[in-house]
């Protein structure tokens, strides 16, 4: 694993191909109080580019690029949350996008365990370490055990993703999956707008 920390953005010669896998770290959970700190992304190669953002201006024109292209297909694990945030903060929408969390959910129906952890020590057989998950993402330089730990998190989505795609394929679940990821962004939409915590097609 090689680990290439970028300042403020990503080098305007680097090529992640057409399947990127992406997270984020923020400092906390709530849209508008807590701000996006870092996106770290994956081209399935062994390495990971870990950004970590110039706040509040967010001037990072290659980053919005790629989140935006719709020749590069993004894969994230609960991506509702990184999409939103990234609408929020860099004004783009993301996609197209792949989101293991809820494929997951749809393939994996044996069991309830549908976490980051879980499902990439099932299909990927890592163990991942998740210490570092509630750090001060903010802080003015990151410790090597952050950019590692933000590393882990997109450095398997790849194998994770065909693992996935795969199971639905075979369950006969790939439609409804695509259907659910094409929403995404428009869940995103709602949570930013004030929805985060209310299911519209509830009957109450």
């Amino acid at each position: 694993m090689t680990v290439h920390f970028h300042q403020g953005d990503l080098p305007d010669d680097l090529d992640l191909g057409p399947v990127v896998a992406v997270d984020s770290e923020t400092l906390g959970l709530r849209f508008r109080r807590d701000p996006l700190c870092v996106v770290q992304l994956s081209a399935g190669d062994g390495d990971a580019h870990v950004v970590r953002l110039n706040r509040p201006a967010y001037d990072c024109p290659n980053l919005k690029r790629v989140l935006a292209d719709r020749e590069v297909m993004k894969i994230f694990h609960f991506g509702r949350f990184d999409v939103a945030m990234f609408r929020l903060h860099l004004g783009v929408e993301t996609a197209p996008l792949f989101c293991t969390k809820i494929a997951s959910k749809l393939a994996r129906t044996y069991t309830d365990r549908h976490g980051l952890k879980d499902v990439v020590r099932e299909l990927a057989g890592v163990d991942l370490s998740k210490a570092q998950q509630s750090s001060d993402w903010g802080a003015d330089a990151l410790t090597p055990e952050q950019m590692a730990y933000a590393a882990s998190d997109v450095l398997h989505l790849h194998v994770v993703r065909e693992r996935l795609i795969a199971m639905l394929e075979r369950e006969g679940r790939m439609d409804l999956a695509q259907a659910c990821f094409d929403f995404l962004n428009v869940r995103a939409r709602l949570d930013l707008e004030g929805w985060d915590e209310i299911d519209v097609f509830a009957h109450s």
